[in-house]
């Protein structure tokens, strides 16, 4: 579980900005929401159990699952991606004169094993300028190492990096290598990473093929199909088939960040086992009196909307990261699905009957239906906004007096906490055409 993410010097945020899942010192209106979004967990202060992120167009929403996405991959694949000399495809602030040549920064602090890590790196697109891991084992942070370009230091606890230190390149983090060679802290920290879900909820892609073979590995299939029924969808059942499906290409127009985050999802699937399978839902027929008398199928990527191949696609990833107590990263995502069936999925999230393994999601959206006392705390709500100098600032409402009886949702479209977009006055431009 995460406790905290931080991103500097990245795409649109030049300074240092902070998403934390700890839960502030408050009261939520509706007590239920202090029961039930707020979790405890070994060796960290008590947690959120979601996080919603508002913001306007080209406010940097997305750009804060890029980062959490950047860092997850590089982690896992610094060791093999990079060459000797090979770049570093990081994209730092480019809005300013102070930020050109510096790194990028990346920390998060999470929980593993009952044990809270720190763990964190600032690169260039040439090297690794710095990198550090330390971990709490009984009530202070103690250091596991620390590295300052080429200078790497170890702490007691991590003698499985001692041989390791002249093995890895500048271009390559310290903890991959280590990992590369069984050390058995970075191997947990590296899967740590792994177990992070990063979704795009404007595209299916990767997700598909991966709940695909969750289905037809009997995994979940239950309540994946108990989902799928009681969303109002007009499908009495469905069931992953052979002899329809093929793996679309990735689209040429998808974003580079999430084309990085699908490709590992594609690697469950090989094209060979991807064309065997399709999904197959079923829809009731009735005769003239409306009695039911026989069901008529359909394939979910032909004849049924966008909405319904996203909501299953999505079920794979959702049902895994409830199961597994595992954290979740999602990047709109509202897109293409009613609001009621957004506040729905939250809704998993945020209860301790459905979310007992203490799952967290983090995601953006426009969705202003969620801004509602009765549904999150304060604590729970967060707003990216850019200054005149094209840097994105990340804040949550929790810092603002609020009243716990006040209008979320209202209060935020007049404007109150900021992060709307400024339209000017559209009508002068059609009048003036």
């Amino acid at each position: 579980m995460i406790i905290e993410f931080s991103v500097g010097n990245f795409r649109s945020f030049r300074d240092i900005v902070t998403l934390s899942m700890v839960a502030a010192k408050l009261r939520a209106k509706n007590k239920a929401l202090d029961e039930n979004n707020v979790f405890a967990a070994p060796g960290a202060p008590p947690l959120l159990t979601s996080a919603a992120i508002y913001g306007a167009n080209a406010s940097g929403k997305s750009n804060l699952i890029a980062a959490i996405g950047f860092m997850r991959r590089f982690v896992i694949d610094s060791t093999k991606e990079t060459r000797a000399t090979g770049a570093i495809d990081v994209e730092s602030f480019r809005l300013s004169t102070t930020t050109i040549g510096q790194p990028s920064h990346f920390e998060i602090v999470f929980v593993l094993d009952d044990k809270r890590y720190r763990y964190g790196f600032e690169v260039t697109s040439e090297r690794v300028v710095e990198e550090w891991l330390f971990y709490v084992p009984s009530t202070r942070e103690a250091r596991l190492f620390e590295r300052f370009e080429d200078e790497i230091k170890l702490g007691e606890s991590f003698k499985e990096g001692r041989d390791l230190i002249e093995k890895t390149r500048p271009n390559a983090l310290f903890l991959s290598v280590v990992a590369q060679f069984n050390g058995p802290i970075a191997k947990n920290v590296i899967d740590w990473f792994r177990g992070l879900g990063i979704i795009s909820g404007l595209s299916d892609q990767g997700i598909m093929g991966y709940t695909m073979r969750r289905w037809s590995e009997g995994k979940a299939t239950d309540k994946m199909r108990q989902f799928i029924q009681q969303l109002d969808l007009g499908i009495q059942d469905l069931s992953v088939e052979k002899g329809l499906a093929s793996l679309e290409p990735i689209p040429e127009d998808m974003p580079d960040e999430f084309r990085k985050i699908i490709e590992p999802f594609r690697e469950f699937f090989s094209r060979e086992d991807v064309e065997r399978l399709t999904v197959i839902t079923e829809h009731p027929v009735f005769d003239q009196e409306g009695i039911r008398v026989r069901s008529e199928k359909f394939d979910l990527g032909q004849h049924e909307s966008e909405g319904t191949q996203k909501l299953f696609a999505f079920s794979g990833p959702l049902f895994d990261t409830l199961e597994k107590g595992k954290v979740l990263f999602v990047d709109e995502l509202d897109a293409r699905l009613h609001p009621l069936l957004t506040r729905e999925i939250v809704r998993l999230f945020n209860s301790r009957q459905t979310n007992p393994h203490h799952a967290q999601l983090i995601f953006t959206t426009q969705d202003t239906s969620l801004l509602d006392n009765r549904f999150l705390r304060r604590d729970q709500i967060w707003f990216s906004e850019k200054d005149r100098q094209g840097a994105t600032h990340l804040y949550s409402l929790a810092e603002y007096k609020v009243r716990n009886d006040a209008s979320f949702e209202r209060d935020y479209i007049q404007g109150r906490y900021g992060a709307i977009p400024y339209l000017g006055d559209l009508r002068q431009i059609v009048e003036g055409a």
